[in-house]
């Protein structure tokens, strides 16, 4: 076999964002554009001489041959082991798991998670370090940097490896191991939860629908929802991964999951409707005429985590990115621990993982998940919903407002203001920015602001300062607004708008929470002064 070492010149735009770097599919398709990235990754990493790697992605267009591609580049950099999953399929959080159980050094994860997939669509890479979890700041900002001096890559010149069949096989010196995809992570999830009490649950005529949108759940979920717990066959629908995801949008919101909304909110929902992302580590649960959010779904599951075998024990702390509201902190102070606000991306979870500052971490996007790997993840999300709903002998809506009763209520709302003219999105950050001083006790819409900054987050684990995450306007009588560019799009700018009105312990609970949220909603577009700037109010997507 003939190892090649090709000279290259960098490509603009290579950097790594909250989780990998995402761009169009046609532009990971150029010639040497995976290879300059990667290589870079390998630069950055010290090498990947005698180490070990798991590969594999959520099946989106292009998929396939990337993973090839890297397959031949780990080899011409002398990797000892790549462990992949069968098909060149992995979610995201059963990645996570695989590099720890098997001690590797690392691994590629490819996938735009929730983004759209296809040739015209999206398509990323991401390194996830030996602990499972996302490379930190310190590591992507070194990835970086390689990918503005790289000047050659190295790859093997050999014919495409089988990975449709489990065993190994060999590409020169490196061992490849093709692995059931789904196996340990089950395995993982038989450990955590009380899968004897959701048999039972689902023997006694529960119903569920899970949609796992065309993307990596749907072996994962029929495995063990149908497989292994007993659920009706048919309880997973849209379960075969499909390069383009069935042409659809593989987020787990009321938009993108319409049709399963629409079920659970008519006459003949079944009593559970939950669904998961392209990659596997996000989540939607609904109960028969009852949305939960992503942030109150964090804080009932930690309020409830101890009736999970995993969880018994107690929770250490619970984190939740800035942005998410602060139902889960409420939790904190009653359960008598430890309660974290950091930026968003999965990694900041890390250190406080890794240290045992926090057991449950979540964000108001749709991720949630626990130590038992360092990504969020779906489906655990689903599981330890069944758990809770066998234990509690409640239907969803009924442990969702007794919830709210003893804790009171965070309306809340995210506006997404897609395809932004990147300079309009900078010029309303940066003008609420240079205004944030001189906010306080003013009066905007009726209401009255408290305070207002912009967020940095100092790790408490290794001291880092992560500044510019989010500019933050508090107003009396519990109401916030932040504001925050996403780094998931991968064209124009998405400007985030994210509303919160806490009821108290002795509000009302049960108003739709756009009219709770109106007030903050018509203060903070006033503030900000939206409608002039980027040219309207109205948001593209509503969650």
């Amino acid at each position: 076999m003939t190892i090649l070492t090709q000279t290259c010149t960098p490509f603009e735009g290579q950097k790594p964002g909250t989780s990998g770097l995402r761009k169009k599919t046609r532009v990971y398709m150029q010639p040497g554009y995976v290879e300059c990235f990667v290589q870079s990754i390998f630069n950055a990493i010290g090498g990947v001489a005698g180490k070990t790697l798991v590969i594999g992605g959520d099946g989106r267009y292009f998929n396939a041959e990337a993973i090839q591609t890297i397959l031949r580049m780990a080899s011409a950099n002398g990797a000892a082991l790549a462990i992949v999953g069968q098909g060149g399929l992995l979610s995201t959080p059963a990645a996570s798991n695989l590099i720890r159980q098997r001690g590797a050094d690392g691994g590629l994860i490819l996938s735009a998670s929730h983004n759209p997939g296809g040739i015209d669509q999206d398509f990323g890479v991401k390194f996830n370090a030996a602990n499972g979890g996302p490379a930190p700041e310190k590591l992507t900002a070194r990835m970086y940097e390689a990918t503005t001096t790289i000047t050659e890559y190295r790859i093997a010149e050999a014919a495409d490896i089988d990975l449709g069949r489990i065993g190994e096989t060999t590409l020169d010196d490196m061992r490849i191991r093709v692995v059931d995809p789904v196996e340990s992570y089950q395995a993982l999830m038989q450990r955590l939860f009380d899968f004897e009490a959701i048999r039972s649950l689902f023997a006694g005529g529960f119903t569920m629908c899970f949609d796992a949108m065309h993307a990596v759940t749907g072996p994962y979920a029929t495995a063990i929802l149908e497989g292994a717990l007993g659920a009706p066959t048919g309880t997973v629908v849209n379960g075969t991964p499909l390069e383009d995801f069935g042409k659809g949008h593989p987020d787990p919101n009321p938009i993108w999951a319409k049709p399963l909304m629409d079920l659970m909110m008519g006459a003949d929902a079944p009593d559970l409707g939950a669904a998961s992302d392209g990659d596997g580590d996000r989540n939607m649960i609904v109960g028969r005429g009852a949305y939960v959010t992503p942030s109150d779904s964090l804080a009932i599951l930690a309020a409830n985590a101890h009736l999970a075998p995993a969880y018994a024990g107690g929770l250490a702390g619970i984190a939740r990115s800035m942005p998410t509201s602060a139902a889960a902190d409420r939790v904190a102070a009653k359960l008598g621990i430890a309660a974290y606000e950091t930026p968003t991306g999965w990694k900041f979870f890390g250190n406080l993982l890794e240290a045992g500052k926090v057991t449950i971490c979540g964000e108001e996007s749709a991720g949630t998940g626990s130590d038992h790997v360092r990504e969020k993840d779906g489906l655990w999300a689903v599981l330890l919903w069944l758990n809770i709903l066998a234990a509690r002998k409640q239907s969803v809506a009924e442990i969702v407002t007794r919830h709210w009763q003893e804790f009171g209520r965070d309306y809340y709302s995210r506006y997404d203001y897609e395809d932004v003219a990147t300079d309009q999105a900078t010029r309303l950050m940066d003008g609420l920015r240079d205004r944030l001083d001189g906010l306080a006790a003013r009066r905007f819409a009726g209401l009255t602001v408290a305070g207002a900054d912009e967020f940095s987050y100092l790790d408490p684990v290794d001291g880092s300062l992560s500044e510019g995450q989010g500019l933050r306007i508090a107003f009396e009588g519990g109401g916030r607004a932040v504001f925050r560019l996403s780094g998931t799009g991968t064209q124009g700018a998405t400007l985030r708008l994210y509303l919160e009105q806490y009821s108290g312990t002795d509000g009302r609970t049960d108003l739709d929470p756009q009219e709770a949220l109106a007030p903050v909603r018509e203060a903070a577009q006033e503030i900000s002064d939206m409608g002039a700037i980027i040219g309207r109010t109205e948001p593209d997507v509503v969650t």
